[in-house]
């Protein structure tokens, strides 16, 4: 899918590639005329700079013509939840090697029978003490053991070691200890890939400083490798600009920060998807939205308040039952395993389940026709005749309808005497019920009433699901983004150079020093105007973002509020104060102004603002499409109506002002939008489908 007349010129290329699940995806921004490119193809997961090339290919796209390249990966979560890292060992302070394992007493669901403890990414065996110890000051209590740690890197040389974190007691006080025995490993094993835990997070709370260096350590020597490789690739292949990666932020960072610190890409691409709803919630005047996120492999959910998006300091992967917390700033995510690949099968009792098994690119879907055996919600869609086999991907990539309907009906239709059609539909409602728990995580469950929010859907597979995922969930206003297909990739070219920085002060509210407060937020602001100022392009712009976590006086968790400067600038400590009430009124239902408060820690941002797309306006037209605009005709299941003839739509035929009544689909390259009975869309200015969602019949 290209809106491109002429190549771009030589070095103004903004080219983002965002490797998913099941598609790698394109989308690429010419500086000197302002035009858009985007491509598609699917991930080759054994050789993913050969599934980087391809989209590129497909696209049209060279990156001669490239000034920068921004990239976003699945490659490091992955890697965690497939425990497929390296082979790695953990340093820390004697008399804690079991910290990691023991971890907190956490039960969330005190009657569930199946409970498991999360499981350390490095064995018992693995874990080495080191003779040093600081106090909670910062202060020395026992020197560093030179010699002891020199005995033990060459141990972990024999051992046959790739990777090795070091996490000692209160270094985010004093990183001097951890700096000596990284220098050491590496004098000692060259070339491993060694990481302190005071580079990554300098806030309190040992378990979650410890999870996050061993992260980092486990997933390093692969991320670590696989950019390398895609950086000599771009090389060998002529690109001369700079090479960015996406953090969980959604913001940027160079390559070499990528790195060394891998972790800080966990959640990349979804986050990219976030920026990009963020833009165009800036662009439509939306202070409060959903963003929501159907891939092949997975569904996520984000959310933009007060016309930012919802962030947080620490995120459980894996699950919270037996999740590991990663301790550093990103997107306020929550993820599901259910999208167009999730595997639908039967389980004890004939129940039926869909996900988080996906069959991803490879062999994928059944109707992908690449020997693939078990339905998908892919297939689903295929049986209830919302795809298209001649016209998915623009015709691009046939679909095997044949193939859907035995593997529906050898695996889940046949085994429980249903109709295909019924066995397709009952999958889609099941992922619609799992995929609502994604929404309610991040709305719900902080306090905030999602039928309020416009409901932001993009990925390959989301606005296929995006009206019935509003009904379950009361939501009445849902937009379907331009390019939803591509989104998370063009996010990307939104995206602004970040630098984040935490340091924890344990102080209370009404006797905090402002001179020290002061000092503390212009010292780590100094040092993200510095790694601006150090990047290979320079911003248009450089914004400075305050916040404090803080809590009530004796509580033990702790919210972060955005603070304004002039709070401090003006040592307003009651302005302060109000901002942490009305933020605790939201995410608990109650707050308590007469109660004194604690700082916690002090957060800033440092963002280097890059030049954005234009977002120019679509032509307008009339209440009623072209009828060019019209496809054809074809039966589409609805439930409660069974298979009724519906108008297809041609989205890049819609002009601004165009209202269609459900039920209908319109489709593009790479995504077709349901629209149910009972909704109504509107084309708006800037070609995005604005669907008002009819009531549940």
């Amino acid at each position: 899918m290209t809106s491109k007349t002429k190549a771009p010129a030589a070095g103004q290329l903004r080219i983002a590639v965002d490797i998913g699940g099941t598609f790698t995806d394109m989308a690429a921004f010419d500086e000197s005329s302002g035009e858009l490119l985007f491509g598609k193809a699917l991930s080759t997961h054994g050789e993913l700079v050969k599934g980087i090339q391809n989209t590129l290919d497909g696209a049209g796209a060279s990156v001669k013509d490239g000034n920068l390249f921004l990239h976003g990966s699945t490659i490091a979560i992955n890697t965690l939840l497939e425990r497929s890292g390296a082979r790695t060992a953990l340093l820390i302070t004697e008399g804690f090697r079991d910290i990691y394992e023991i971890g907190r007493v956490n039960r969330p669901d005190a009657y569930n029978l199946f409970f498991s403890k999360h499981e350390p990414l490095i064995k018992r065996s693995l874990r080495y003490e080191v003779s040093e110890r600081l106090l909670a000051d910062g202060s020395i209590y026992k020197e560093l053991d030179e010699d002891a740690v020199r005995v033990l890197a060459r141990k972990l040389k024999e051992q046959n070691v790739e990777a090795v974190a070091v996490l000692l007691l209160h270094s985010y006080r004093n990183p001097a200890h951890e700096m000596r025995v990284k220098a050491i490993v590496q004098e000692e094993i060259p070339g491993i890939f060694v990481t302190a835990s005071h580079e990554l997070s300098q806030e309190y709370r040992e378990f979650e400083r410890v999870s996050t260096v061993a992260a980092n350590a486990y997933v390093g020597p692969r991320v670590s490798t696989y950019l390398g490789e895609l950086e000599t690739h771009l090389t060998e292949q002529g690109f001369k600009g700079d090479f960015y990666a996406v953090q969980s932020t959604g913001g940027l960072f160079p390559l070499d920060d990528a790195r060394r610190e891998c972790v800080r890409m966990l959640e990349s691409g979804p986050a990219a998807g976030v920026i990009g709803a963020q833009a165009i919630c800036e662009q439509l005047g939306l202070g409060d939205a959903i963003a929501f996120d159907m891939g092949g492999t997975t569904a996520k959910a984000g959310v933009i308040s007060e016309g930012k998006p919802l962030t947080t300091g620490s995120a459980l992967i894996g699950g919270y039952e037996k999740a590991l917390p990663i301790q550093i700033p990103m997107m306020d995510i929550f993820e599901v395993g259910t999208g167009g690949g999730s595997i639908a099968r039967l389980e004890v009792g004939n129940s039926l389940r869909v996900g988080p098994q996906s069959a991803g690119s490879s062999p994928g879907p059944a109707c992908y026709d690449r020997g693939g055996s078990e339905p998908t919600v892919t297939d689903a869609n295929l049986l209830l005749g919302r795809l298209d086999a001649n016209n998915f991907l623009g015709g691009e990539m046939p679909l095997n309808l044949p193939a859907a309907q035995r593997a529906m009906k050898n695996k889940v239709a046949g085994p429980l005497a249903m109709d295909p059609v019924q066995a397709a539909d009952g999958i889609l409602r099941i992922a619609v019920t799992a995929m609502s728990h994604a929404v309610k995580a991040v709305t719900t469950e902080r306090g905030l009433d999602a039928g309020r929010f416009t409901m932001v859907v993009y990925g390959g597979a989301g606005p296929l699901h995006a009206s019935a995922i509003a009904r379950e969930l009361g939501i009445k206003n849902v937009l379907i983004p331009f390019a939803p297909g591509y989104f998370s990739a063009y996010g990307m070219l939104f995206s602004d150079l970040r630098y984040d920085y935490v340091r924890s002060v344990f102080r209370k509210l009404d006797d905090v020093s402002f001179d020290d407060i002061e000092a503390i937020y212009a010292g780590m602001e100094a040092e993200g105007m510095k790694a601006i100022g150090g990047s290979a392009v320079t911003p248009e712009a450089v914004v400075i973002e305050r916040a404090a976590d803080m809590r009530y006086v004796g509580q033990e968790h702790a919210v972060t509020v955005d603070l304004p400067s002039e709070f401090f600038r003006n040592q307003d400590r009651q302005a302060i104060k109000k901002h942490f009430d009305d933020l605790h009124a939201v995410r608990y239902g109650t707050s308590a102004p007469r109660e004194p408060a604690d700082l916690v820690s002090l957060r800033v941002t440092v963002l280097g603002r890059m030049r954005k797309p234009p977002r120019q306006a679509v032509a307008e037209g009339s209440e009623q499409p072209a009828a060019y605009a019209l496809r054809a005709h074809k039966p589409v299941y609805f439930r409660g109506s069974g298979f009724v003839s519906t108008p297809v739509y041609k989205r890049p035929a819609l002009r601004s002002g165009n209202r269609i009544n459900g039920p209908a689909l319109v489709e593009e390259h790479a995504s077709t939008t349901v629209v149910q009975p009972g909704d109504t869309v509107v084309v708006d200015a800037f070609g995005n489908l604005q669907i008002s969602v009819g009531a549940e019949k």
